[in-house]
């Protein structure tokens, strides 16, 4: 505290809630990446809303969505509850992936199709995507301008859940390879970083709307064979 009583900037908190978007509507069950035209199912929009509803008591002076579709229609309800303008960063965006528009999921033999082992040689880049440390820098910049917005109060950033979770990897020192089956990341959920100051002090992490996720998409469940666990969505 100064010495007129006032909180100094540095020893400010603010939260920023960073949300994974609802269930999309994908019938043909396709990696969709970064394509248009992929909105929430009428499960996914019933995950919006309960959100909206678990965040309506919170200090949120500030929403930020993805551009892409599924995010801006999670975070559109959340805007409204708060009477709030939703804002869009282009760094929020899902991460890139060369198998986009295809299936890519357990028994649909995409690992044994020659064309596609080049793209699999280096988990640890990745090899088929944007590398993991360009995801962390644009990420970051994002939540980081998104608690500039929101200075002393709360922030909700709508995103997608590999970029997430390499965020939240980072921030935790974890490392940035990992296995997909264990991204603690599941629709709808809510990765919560706490700043004092321009420094994240804590993470947290929550599923609001954890009852109406299907079994198989729940973070750490066995992916079931003719359904997709769509990892990077």
């Amino acid at each position: 505290m100064s010495d007129n009583g006032i909180q100094d900037r540095d020893d400010e908190l603010t939260v920023v809630h960073v949300m994974r978007h609802g269930e999309v509507e994908n019938p043909t069950g396709v990696l969709y990446g970064r394509l248009p035209g992929y909105h929430l199912s009428e499960l996914g929009r019933r995950m919006a809303e309960r959100v909206a509803e678990h965040l309506a008591p919170r200090d949120v002076t500030y929403v930020v969505a993805s551009p892409l579709e599924r995010a801006q229609e999670t975070a559109t309800p959340i805007a409204k509850t708060h009477g709030l303008d939703l804002d869009t960063d282009a760094r929020l965006i899902e991460a890139e992936n060369v198998f986009q528009g295809k299936t890519f999921g357990i028994g649909d033999g995409a690992l044994r199709r020659p064309g596609n082992w080049k793209h699999v040689v280096n988990p640890f880049k990745p090899s088929w995507g944007e590398p993991y440390v360009d995801q962390v820098v644009r990420m970051k910049g994002a939540i980081d301008a998104a608690r500039d917005r929101a200075r002393g109060h709360e922030a909700v950033v709508v995103s997608h859940q590999l970029p997430i979770w390499i965020l939240r990897s980072y921030v935790e020192r974890r490392r940035l390879w990992h296995d997909p089956r264990k991204r603690q990341c599941t629709l709808a959920s809510l990765t919560t970083f706490t700043y004092r100051g321009d420094k994240i002090v804590s993470v947290g992490y929550t599923e609001p709307a954890r009852d109406l996720v299907p079994a198989h998409l729940l973070a750490g469940a066995k992916p079931v064979k003719g359904q997709g666990k769509a990892y990077g969505a």
